[in-house]
């Protein structure tokens, strides 16, 4: 699984340098699929506990509307937003423990699991007969891109209020056509062919104000080598070798399975 490539060799090391690294490229950087993190990218709300300085998942500079890497702290101003290639996508039924039961993620239902069918709505929350709550999300798997040809593999999960934008993402995504310019046939193109970028905006219910993504096609990828790391990755993720941090069983302050206290899915956005 890539994390990081440069498209252009970098003007603070020399030609020489580089074509020593060259030769090496890769050495030591392989490892086991359960070994490796694939970091989310949210949206910093009122209540996350990346904006309370007294947390331990403070960012510094981070503020309300930002969005963040969970995993490296790097964040993006959400007005400015940032670009990506999506990959591939899934949705999920994750079981939580609720927040005034000491919180936590329970596990991964299955969406054929009948269980499904027998939620109740309490509020703007799904719960479960055993008194859990459900939590359908939509995982967005991406090439973030960045400066100078950098990019990294990330998933923006979409739940709640969200949803609504990952409907509307999707159908953009189905709906758009493009004419081959020799044979000037019209073809749906693959889905990590797109460009696009997401930002932040405000909205508001009942239950208060909240950041919300907003998502809007940017261009076509034009470098074959964007392309191909692009289809690589989403084959990866279809083989079963990439994880991301909800599909690892949770454990609790011992170390056993069970629920463990998390603020990953960003519970406090308005439903």
């Amino acid at each position: 699984m890539s994390t990081a490539v440069a498209k252009a060799k970098s003007t603070e090391l020399s030609a020489d340098l580089m074509d020593d690294m060259m030769e090496d490229a890769g050495v030591g950087t392989t490892f086991d699929a359960n070994d490796l993190l694939i970091p989310f990218v949210r949206l910093a709300q009122s209540l996350s506990p990346q904006v309370n300085k007294k947390k331990p998942e403070y960012i510094e500079g981070l503020e309300v509307g930002d969005a963040y890497n969970n995993v490296t702290g790097e964040f993006w101003k959400g007005e400015e937003g940032f670009k990506v290639i999506p990959c591939y996508q899934t949705t999920k039924y994750l079981e939580f423990v609720p927040r005034e039961s000491g919180g936590g993620m329970v596990g991964e239902i299955h969406a054929n699991d009948p269980i499904l069918q027998q939620t109740r709505r309490e509020g703007g929350k799904e719960t479960l007969p055993n008194g859990n709550e459900l939590v359908k999300t939509d995982q967005h798997f991406c090439l973030l891109l960045g400066d100078e040809g950098m990019f990294q593999p990330v998933v923006v999960d979409m739940k709640s209020t969200q949803l609504k934008v990952s409907r509307r993402w999707k159908t953009q995504i189905t709906m758009r056509k493009i004419k081959h310019p020799k044979t000037g046939r019209l073809m749906t193109p693959p889905l990590f062919s797109c460009i696009w970028h997401l930002k932040a905006v405000e909205e508001n219910n009942d239950k208060g104000d909240f950041y919300n993504w907003t998502v809007n096609f940017d261009s076509m990828v034009g470098d074959a080598d964007l392309y191909n790391e692009a289809k690589s990755f989403r084959q990866q993720i279809e083989g079963g070798m990439v994880k991301t941090q909800e599909d690892r069983p949770p454990v609790d302050m011992n170390g056993s399975a069970g629920a463990h206290r998390t603020d990953d899915l960003g519970e406090d956005i308005p439903f």
